[in-house]
């Protein structure tokens, strides 16, 4: 490899044609020193292999949908420069813990089965003022703050060793958003969503390893969100 050059190595498979995982290598110039993977990526598929496959959006570390594996550590693609890494070769394999579609494409159906468990959306369980608008002070919006920005990039569920081992285990995904919802004064299925992580695949299962606010893009803290959804369950417990 020449000094304005950088090498790819990438997780390739397709279930339709490949019996076996297999990574496969490509070099493309590096002469811009803000020059991120995806903007690899997409330099490979548009000059050396249209067949590769993978997900981005946005390109503005917003949307999420280029979340990968990349040389050790789940990040975004969008933001992820190559210069940063320090290296001549930029290893990248998909999500975990989640089915492969094809290469770097994986199936995020369990992913959004367990945000839409979570019931993600403001339940008042009170009429609302006629004007249709629920005020909130200063301070009630500032307990929202470190927990709204989930973008839903699936780099906590992938780097968390428990959703490896249990599927039905909802994740640090669901338990920062609802973490987001029990704190939002606006909201009154407070009962109801401690309910829900209060279970067999709930907040007690974490090991608090960290990865998930370790990889965390938008530098969230899931496992935080989940000692607070602990320590409500447990005031709960002593108030009865």
């Amino acid at each position: 490899m020449t000094n304005d050059t950088i090498s790819f190595n990438i997780f390739r498979f397709n279930p339709a044609s490949d019996k076996e995982a297999y990574f496969q290598k490509y070099e493309i110039p590096f002469t811009r020193k803000d020059l991120t993977v995806l903007e690899g990526l997409v330099y490979i598929q548009q000059h050396r292999d249209d067949s590769l496959a993978f997900r981005s959006s946005c390109r503005a570390a917003v949307c999420g949908s280029c979340a990968m594996h990349i040389n050790g550590k789940y990040r975004l693609a969008c933001n992820t420069l190559i210069s940063k890494l320090n290296t001549k070769t930029v290893t990248i394999r998909p999500l975990a813990h989640m089915a492969i579609q094809k290469d770097l494409f994986v199936d995020m159906k369990p992913f959004w089965e367990k945000y839409e468990q979570i019931k993600p959306y403001l339940m008042p369980g009170r009429p609302l003022p006629s004007e249709g608008e629920q005020i909130q002070s200063t301070d009630e919006r500032s307990k929202l703050n470190g927990l709204i920005d989930c973008i839903l990039c699936a780099c906590c569920h992938s780097s968390c060793p428990i959703t490896a081992m249990h599927e039905d285990y909802l994740g640090p995904m669901s338990f920062l958003n609802i973490d987001r919802f029990v704190s939002d004064s606006r909201d009154g299925a407070r009962q109801e969503r401690l309910a829900i992580v209060n279970s067999e695949n709930g907040v007690w299962r974490c090991h608090s390893v960290f990865n998930c606010q370790e990889v965390c893009p938008k530098d969230l803290n899931p496992t935080g969100s989940i000692t607070s959804l602990k320590k409500e369950i447990v005031k709960d417990k002593i108030r009865s």
